[in-house]
């Protein structure tokens, strides 16, 4: 999948990165600055002045963002905010001139996100939908399986189980569907479905079984997509798991099963997360300094969303 290049790319200098939010997904990317020398965390700016004092001695602190984008001198910023504010603050950003790296979804709105996409190419910088589990080892691994292999892909299916109030933590806004865009469709679904066009290119839906608690909230969904090439892909969202599974299985042409277990390898609690979000912002970093337009991804896993929730005649 090509994108067309943006004006005035990037070379040599260091990227200046500020991170709007510090919730809890935020220490990831803190910690992938260490292995990566050519990004400094210059600014980091959140409601609370508290989860800034780790930062004071390193970073510009701001209690807004509209004084970051203002001040800061980032070439870049990581939108770390709840889902409802992405739209809001990536938008300021773009205006200001300065890329964006953004945690899915990129908007909860698929119009909000058509306009960020058309800001971003207006104004000539990256915007980027953080999927961290395109960069995970034994996805990469699957990847190259596929490659190799002599047959096409004939389906694929792939799995993201979890028990949604464990992995909140204090980011509590995830248990409002207004806030967070809806439920396991709309925070899980993007992540699936990146990794679903990730193997097969852009597909459509073709059907959708979702399954809603007594507040309404999508808990479970069974989703199933076809590429343009007629390869089938099954996925399977579920926010009341007891335990936690992701992962990812190919069936060829020619019957074989090739499968990616996400988690393997990492027992800690979204131990899997430390080398991916390294990847996010190696792969942030690599298009925004050749000043590739990266905005369809983000755009393409937020269609589904809105279609899967237009087919069992809900809105997210």
């Amino acid at each position: 999948m090509s994108n067309p290049p943006l004006d005035g790319p990037r070379v040599n200098e260091r990227t200046r990165i500020g991170i709007i939010g510090l919730g809890v997904i935020s220490k990831f990317y803190v910690a992938a600055f260490d292995r990566l020398p050519g990004l400094d965390l210059t600014a980091v700016c959140d409601l609370r002045p508290d989860a800034m004092d780790p930062f004071r001695a390193t970073a510009k602190c701001y209690d807004n963002h509209a004084a970051l984008l203002a001040d800061a001198g980032v070439d870049a910023v990581v939108v770390n905010v709840p889902n409802d504010a992405h739209a809001a603050v990536c938008g300021d950003a773009l205006a200001a001139g300065v890329s964006v790296c953004v945690e899915k979804p990129l908007a909860t709105r698929g119009t909000d996100a058509l306009a960020l996409t058309e800001l971003a190419r207006e104004r000539g910088v990256t915007l980027f939908t953080s999927f961290h589990r395109r960069y995970n080892s034994a996805v990469l691994r699957l990847l190259e399986e596929v490659a190799a292999a002599d047959a096409p892909v004939r389906s694929l299916t792939v799995r993201y189980l979890e028990r949604i109030e464990d992995h909140a933590g204090s980011d509590r806004w995830y248990l409002d569907a207004d806030r967070c865009g809806g439920g396991c469709v709309a925070d899980n679904g993007p992540n699936a479905f990146d990794l679903v066009r990730l193997f097969l290119g852009d597909t459509e839906l073709t059907a959708a079984d979702v399954v809603r608690d007594a507040a309404g909230t999508d808990r479970r969904a069974d989703i199933t997509l076809r590429s343009a090439a007629g390869a089938g892909a099954r996925v399977e969202l579920d926010w009341s798991y007891d335990g936690e599974v992701k992962d990812v299985t190919v069936e060829l042409a020619d019957g074989t099963r090739l499968f990616a277990d996400m988690l393997d390898g990492h027992p800690e609690f979204k131990g899997s997360l430390w080398h991916e979000y390294v990847g996010v912002l190696a792969d942030f970093d690599a298009r925004l300094r050749a000043g590739q337009d990266s905005a369809r991804d983000g755009l393409a896993a937020l269609e589904l969303v809105e279609a899967v929730y237009r087919t069992e005649g809900a809105t997210g």
